[in-house]
């Protein structure tokens, strides 16, 4: 299974009867599967189909489907009923026989309420299940559309997301090759403030002031931040070749990336790693932000 991403778009058209339709599905990141329909009135019938079919192809994504309807023939049919008008017209000549009055006009004749009938063409039950049949087979060929789209960009995502770890790991080197970040270059730049500290007064107790030195050189090794860093390489790795529903993993491993890297700055003990240190935050960074858009 590929590596998806949530963003995507399809279109779909069709005919059935007298009716054209048009499905449109559009799809964005989110923590869940969220699906909203759009659909015209007396259309509703298809709603649980058309979110049991989502819940089959998607895991996750903000799910945006919009069903349009347009019918050849009127929906709604007018007939003048001959018997009502016919009975307004005797009423209106008897009155103007009483009275100077104009005669009635054409509009407001089939304003009055009866001269003019509208039928709504009502579907039968058996029309009614065929047309609902035919949107529910236009959205599954709109949703494999879209699947499709997501497959492609998470194609795309993948080796964006796959340089990115490739750079992590080179900069993780770096900081490994890192002359200034040794134990034993800690341990000699401290002995040499202390040492320093020592002729400056001689109050000071120079092995207390070493013992504390080795502590502070200890505690500003990056030793395991430089392990976790290469572990979490590997495991974003994996995942990306695994290819399956793996965002919330990568999201999860995106943070533990940007945990170790903001550790191994505030430890940082020369210009040459703090260097390091921002460039593999602003690639952990870029990294979180693709990943933000991966199934």
């Amino acid at each position: 299974m590929a590596l998806a991403s949530m963003t995507g778009f399809s279109r779909v058209d069709g005919t059935h009867a007298d009716a054209r339709w048009t499905w449109e599905l559009r799809s964005v990141n989110g923590k869940g599967l969220d699906v909203r329909l759009r659909v015209p009135h007396g259309r509703e019938s298809v709603d649980p189909a058309v979110r049991a079919l989502a819940r089959e192809h998607l895991t996750r994504g903000n799910l945006n489907a919009t069903l349009s309807i347009t019918h050849d023939t009127p929906r709604t049919t007018i007939q003048l009923n001959e018997e009502v008008l016919e009975d307004v017209l005797k009423i209106a000549t008897a009155v103007a026989g009483r009275i100077d009055a104009t005669a009635p006009s054409v509009d407001g004749l089939l304003g009055l309420r009866g001269v003019l009938e509208f039928t709504e063409n009502e579907e039968t039950e058996e029309q009614r299940a065929a047309f609902d049949a035919a949107l529910v087979a236009g959205f599954e060929r709109a949703l494999t559309d879209l699947v499709a789209a997501r497959a492609d960009e998470g194609r795309a995502l993948a080796e964006i997301a796959g340089r990115q770890i490739d750079e992590i790991e080179r900069l993780t080197a770096a900081a490994e090759a890192c002359p200034e970040r040794s134990l034993e270059a800690i341990r000699k730049r401290i002995a040499e403030q202390v040492a320093t500290l020592t002729e400056a007064s001689g109050e000071l107790d120079p092995q207390r002031l070493h013992q504390e030195a080795v502590f502070i050189a200890n505690k500003a090794d990056i030793r395991e931040e430089l392990d976790r860093l290469t572990a979490h390489v590997a495991a974003a790795r994996a995942l990306l070749a695994d290819g399956k529903v793996v965002g919330r993993k990568l999201d999860f491993l995106a943070q533990e990336f940007n945990r170790e890297v903001n550790t191994l700055c505030s430890k940082s003990n020369s210009v040459e790693l703090t260097t390091i240190g921002l460039d593999l935050k602003a690639v952990v960074d870029q990294l979180r932000e693709q990943i933000q858009n991966i199934e």
